[in-house]
C-alpha cells in the first residue's frame, strides 16, 4: 500500500504543485520521492512508500536497465510475479513484485499486462521510447486512482483525489477529478510538450470472466459440475489459496476481527496457513466495538477457538463522533452507510498503527456483495434478480466498501488485503447457478457457511451468526450506532436547514439530518465535488429510507424471537 502520484504537461512551477502530492503521505510512511522525467521538465513523478516487499529496492518509480526508457509508479500487489517470471523466463533486477509489470508490458503490450495479473492494483506507466503513458486498476478497484484531465492535455494521476483537487493550471482551476474505473486501462499520447491525448479507454476484465491468469495459477484445474460436494469442495480449495497467495509480506501479518462469519473465516483461515509455513510470530487479531457489544463478543468467541493474539478496542460515543470530520476527509464520500461504517474502521487503524507492529491488515470486505449477505437479499424477487443485484454491488464497490477499507487503513498507513475479492474465486463463485447463491432457510450467505460447515475452522454458533452491519455490530443490542448518531446530530442540524437542503444541494440532495451533516463536511472539504458519489448506497426491493440493516423487518423478527 503506497501512494503513487504523476503530472504530465504542468504549466506551472513543478516545486509548487509538488505540494499536492504531501496530501498523500499518509499513504506511504516510510520514505518518499519526488523524480522528473528525462526530456519532459514538466512531467514528474511523486511516490509514497509503505515497504512491504522488497525494503532495499522498492523505491519508486521503478526503472530497470533492461528497459531503460520504460518508468513505473504503482500501488498494490502482485500475487503471481514469481509464477509469471516462470511461465515466461523474466529475468528480474529486483525482488518487487511490480516489476513483472515492465517485464509483461515488453512482452506483449498493455492489454496482456492488466489481464494476466493477479493482484490488486493502480498503475501509471510511461513509456518515452514510444511516447505512451498508460493507466490502470484492479478489477475491484481495491486501490484507488483518480484523475484530471484538462481540455489542453495537463493530466494529473493520484491515489486520492486529495493529491489533485489543489493543482494549479493557467486554463482551469477546477478541471473535473473523477475516479479513474475499476477493470479498465486507459493508453494516452505524451506529446513533445509532455501534454497528453487519451486515445482509448479499455475493459479489460468483468468480474464474471475468468481470468486470464488463471493459465498460471498455482491451483490446478478444479473439477467441474454444479452437483453440491464439489462445489463446496471448489469454494473451499480457491478461498484458501485466496488467502495463501495473499501471505507475500516482509512485515507483520494481522487481521480484523469483527466475529461476523467473513472476518472470522479469513481468521480461521489465515492462521491456519501462518502456522503451515511456520510464520514464527502469533496472529494478531482486532475487534472494536461499545462495551458488551455483539462484535467484540463474537470476535473474542473466535479468537480462543482459532487462537489468535486477540486485541479489543473498546468505543466511546464521544470519540466516534469526534472522528467523523476525519474520517469524512480522509474517505472523500458523503455516503451515509459508509461513513457510518468507517468510524469504527478507523479508530481500530489508529489503534493498530500506534499500538502494534502489525502492517498488513486482512479483512473480509467483498463476501457481502459477492455471497449475497446482505439482509435485503431475502427479498428478491428471483435468483436470477438476485444474481444481477450482486454483480451491480460488485462492479460499485469501488464506491462504497472498498472505498471504506482502503482510506480508513491508509489513513494510518496499513495495508490491506482481500481475500473475498481474489478474482478467480469471484468468477468461480459468479459461474454458479443462482438458485445455488440466494438465501436459504431464512439465512443469507448459505452457500459459504454450508462450505466451512465440516471444516471445524469456526464455532458453529459463528459459522451461522446472522448477518450484522459493521456499524450496528460494534453498538450495543440496546441501541445501534447510527442511532446513537442521529441523537447527536440532531442538535447540530436544524430544521430549516433541511427543509431547504435539495435547494443548497440539488445533487443528490439530504434527506435526512445525518446525511445533511455529512454533506456539510464533505462540501467543507471538497466544494462542488459531489459528483464522486453518483447515489447513496440503500438496500433494494424494501420500502428503506435507512441503510441501516437494523431497520429491516427481517432483521427486528430475527432479533425477537
Amino acid at each position: 500500500m503506497c501512494g503513487i502520484w504523476a503530472l504530465f504537461g504542468s504549466d506551472e512551477c513543478l516545486s509548487v504543485q509538488c505540494l499536492s502530492a504531501m496530501k498523500i503521505a499518509h499513504r506511504g510512511p516510510d520514505a518518499f520521492r519526488f523524480e522528473n522525467v528525462n526530456g519532459f521538465t514538466n512531467c514528474c513523478f511523486g511516490f509514497h512508500r509503505l515497504a512491504v516487499v522488497d525494503q532495499l529496492y522498492g523505491m519508486q518509480p521503478i526503472r530497470v536497465k533492461k528497459f531503460p526508457y520504460l518508468w513505473l509508479c504503482y500501488n498494490g500487489e502482485i500475487y503471481n510475479f514469481k509464477q509469471l517470471q516462470k511461465q515466461f523466463g523474466f529475468e528480474y533486477q529486483t525482488l518487487v513484485d511490480g516489476e513483472v509489470i515492465l517485464h509483461l508490458y515488453n512482452r506483449g503490450g498493455i492489454e496482456q499486462t492488466a489481464s494476466m495479473l493477479d493482484g490488486v492494483f493502480a498503475f501509471i506507466l510511461l513509456d518515452t521510447a514510444n511516447r505512451k503513458v498508460f493507466l490502470a486498476r484492479d478489477t475491484y478497484g481495491v486501490r484507488p486512482l483518480f484523475k484530471v484531465l484538462t481540455d489542453d492535455g495537463f493530466l494529473g494521476v493520484c491515489s486520492e483525489a486529495k493529491g489533485l483537487i489543489n493543482l494549479k493550471h493557467s486554463t482551469s482551476l477546477c478541471s473535473k477529478v473523477e475516479p479513474f474505473l475499476p477493470g479498465h486501462y486507459e493508453v494516452l499520447d505524451l506529446k513533445p510538450s509532455g501534454k497528453v491525448a487519451s486515445v482509448e479507454l479499455v475493459k479489460f476484465h468483468s468480474c464474471k470472466d475468468e481470468p486470464l491468469h488463471v493459465a498460471c495459477d498455482t491451483v490446478e484445474a478444479l473439477p467441474p459440475g454444479f452437483d453440491l460436494e464439489t462445489v463446496k469442495s471448489n469454494i473451499r480449495i480457491l478461498f484458501e489459496n485466496a488467502v495463501r497467495k495473499r501471505l507475500m509480506a516482509h512485515r507483520r501479518i494481522g487481521c480484523l476481527l469483527s466475529g461476523g462469519l467473513d472476518s472470522s473465516l479469513v481468521a480461521a483461515v489465515l492462521l491456519k496457513l501462518m502456522k503451515e509455513i511456520n510464520i514464527d510470530y502469533p496472529l494478531q487479531t482486532f475487534a472494536i466495538g461499545m462495551e458488551n457489544s455483539p462484535d467484540l463478543l463474537a470476535a473474542k468467541k473466535v479468537a480462543a477457538h482459532i487462537g489468535s493474539e486477540h486485541h479489543e478496542v473498546i468505543l466511546n460515543t464521544e470519540e466516534g463522533i469526534q472522528a467523523i470530520e476525519e474520517v469524512i476527509f480522509s474517505l472523500e464520500t458523503y455516503d451515509i452507510t459508509t461513513i457510518r461504517a468507517s468510524v469504527g474502521m478507523y479508530l481500530v487503524s489508529k489503534y493498530i498503527r500506534k499500538k502494534t507492529d502489525s502492517v498488513v491488515i486482512f479483512s473480509g470486505e467483498g463476501s457481502d456483495e459477492l455471497t449475497q449477505g446482505y439482509i435485503y437479499f431475502h427479498k428478491a424477487p428471483s435468483p436470477e434478480e438476485a444474481a444481477e443485484e450482486s454483480e451491480r454491488l460488485l462492479k460499485e464497490l469501488y464506491l462504497f466498501d472498498v472505498l471504506r477499507a482502503d482510506r480508513t487503513t491508509a489513513a494510518h498507513g496499513l495495508e490491506l488485503r482481500v481475500p473475498f475479492l481474489d478474482h478467480r474465486f469471484t468468477s468461480y463463485y459468479l459461474s454458479l447457478p443462482a438458485e445455488l447463491r440466494i438465501p436459504k432457510n431464512g439465512i443469507e450467505k448459505y452457500l459459504l457457511r454450508l462450505s466451512f460447515e465440516d471444516s471445524n475452522l469456526l464455532p458453529k454458533e459463528i459459522l451461522w451468526r446472522p448477518k450484522e452491519a459493521f456499524s450496528d455490530g460494534i453498538a450495543s443490542v440496546k441501541k445501534s450506532w447510527f442511532s446513537i448518531l442521529q441523537d447527536y446530530i440532531d442538535q447540530q442540524v436544524d430544521d430549516l436547514l433541511l427543509e431547504k437542503a435539495a435547494e443548497k444541494y440539488p445533487f443528490n440532495p439530504p434527506k435526512t439530518k445525518e446525511s445533511y451533516y455529512y454533506r456539510q463536511i464533505f462540501e467543507k472539504h471538497y466544494p462542488g465535488r459531489s459528483s464522486w458519489l453518483p447515489h447513496y448506497w440503500m438496500p433494494r426491493w424494501v420500502k428503506a429510507t435507512d441503510p441501516s440493516a437494523r431497520t429491516l423487518k427481517h432483521y427486528k423478527s430475527a432479533t425477537q424471537e
